[in-house]
């Protein structure tokens, strides 16, 4: 299911631990989850451009790639796990081209720890806003880093202070609101002794027990302090929840979409199944709404799932988008729902993968035009390893396409990819992704790989 451990992925990555037009589907039933129709029609094309390796200069592995973009510059800022710590490569072209990587400063190894699980975000000034997470002292925490000249380079703007020793922390997301204050969610325990893991051989690690909480914390003066931690998930210090992307509304209203485990025995924190739940607050992060269980009927996640889960998108009509991925017991695939009330309910859930073979589906979200919504994700669910697709969802019609296959080569399956990709809108209709892969000729090797896509609804 997650996110990168200090020590765990150090071992698996070695630095820390032509377009086609496609079909329409029906649209959602709002009683029971519905996998992909028969083609009907064309309304949707893309126009991809070939995939740029943006990190060939970073020596080593390079993988979970996130971005954010500021459609203002025509910029498009990467960040992954590689470069001897979290790299960094723009765009100020709208991702025709990227500058030489650079390492952001705080997150190269001191005294043997390591950084994971970058996030990304742009404020309204053009600030741009990277976080990372770090173990040092028996502590884990993110750290921020800002810059203000688009990306040419970065200063370390503060670091979050656990309020308990040895405590164990994971996967961190952050948003701008619209006056500029930060809002910052992460993975957050007290005990670091409490969490245990399944790890893949050729992925990441999920969780077998722990103290798993989502937490989130606000800064108004750019990142240099922050505000006492918030509870998302209910139960704290034993509520189950991880990984939890934050959108800050217009109004400044915030949604957030987790994850959330059964725990089972609470001495032991075992953890059974998880289902993706929504929740929001009217208050800045004060006090949380009742969490919604999102898609109940498409199944639940399982104790193996090793990649990074659950995704959310705010449309410009206020629409909230979510895709998540689902385990059976020899199946795998991923699902599309929204909500028109904030998140108080949400649409029968679509499949969006066509296949549901047991390999990861990496999902993630990214709103269009009103009522219009793309869902992308990395899986290698083809024979031939891990590709990058896309697909095109109307909220009034349905599937405006099939999957398109946005990757050319296809990374190899026993080269851990990363447990995200970057994936952004720079308008309704221009998209631009990243993502890890170990492609021939160095399929030993993962890149970083970026691809922009011009879609064109008929």
């Amino acid at each position: 299911m997650h996110a990168c451990r200090t020590t765990l992925r150090s071992l698996m990555l070695g630095l820390c631990a032509g377009a086609t037009a496609l079909a329409l589907t029906a649209a959602p039933s709002q009683a029971a989850p519905i996998a992909a129709a028969k083609p009907a029609s064309l309304l949707a094309s893309y126009t991809v451009s070939t995939p740029a390796n943006i990190s060939s200069s970073c020596g080593g592995q390079n993988a979970e790639a996130i971005q954010a973009v500021d459609p203002a510059a025509n910029a498009v800022y990467n960040l992954w796990m590689g470069c001897k710590g979290i790299g960094f490569a723009r765009s100020l072209n709208g991702g025709a081209t990227f500058g030489t990587p650079l390492t952001l400063p705080g997150s190269t190894g001191q005294n043997g720890s390591r950084s994971w699980d970058p996030a990304i975000t742009v404020a309204p000034s053009g600030a741009i806003y990277a976080v990372f997470m770090v173990t040092r002292a028996g502590q884990t925490f993110p750290v921020v880093d800002v810059s203000t000249d688009h990306g040419a380079s970065f200063k370390t703007a503060g670091s979050i202070v656990p309020p308990d020793a040895n405590n164990w922390g994971d996967r961190v997301f952050i948003a701008a609101g619209p006056d500029g204050a930060l809002y910052l969610t992460w993975d957050y325990g007290p005990s670091n002794a409490a969490v245990t893991f399944l790890c893949a051989p050729n992925g990441s690690c999920s969780f077998a027990t722990g103290d798993l909480n989502v937490v989130m914390q606000k800064s108004t003066d750019g990142g240099r302090t922050w505000s006492a931690m918030s509870h998302i998930s209910p139960g704290y210090p034993n509520s189950g929840g991880d990984s939890a992307p934050i959108i800050v509304e217009p109004d400044g209203s915030l949604d957030v979409l987790y994850q959330g485990y059964t725990v089972t025995d609470i001495p032991t924190d075992k953890l059974s199944d998880a289902y993706t739940y929504s929740t929001r607050s009217t208050d800045g992060g004060a006090t949380w709404s009742e969490p919604v269980k999102v898609g109940p009927e498409a199944g639940s996640m399982n104790d193996g799932e090793w990649w990074i889960d659950g995704s959310e998108a705010l449309g410009p009509d206020g629409t909230l988008y979510a895709t998540w991925d689902t385990q059976g017991t020899n199946t795998d695939t991923g699902w599309l729902s929204y909500s028109r009330d904030h998140g108080a309910t949400w649409s029968a859930p679509v499949q969006v993968p066509t296949d549901t073979l047991n390999v990861p589906h990496v999902m993630q979200v990214v709103a269009g035009p009103p009522g219009i919504v793309y869902v992308g994700w990395l899986s290698s669910s083809d024979p031939r390893g891990y590709a990058q697709y896309l697909r095109t969802f109307s909220t009034t019609q349905g599937w405006l396409s099939a999957p398109v296959q946005i990757s050319r080569g296809f990374g190899a399956t026993s080269v851990w990819p990363g447990d995200t990709f970057g994936f952004s809108a720079l308008s309704p209709t221009r998209l631009v992704f990243a993502w890890g892969s170990a492609v021939a000729p160095t399929a030993a090797k993962d890149d970083i790989w970026a691809a922009t896509v011009d879609v064109t609804l008929s």
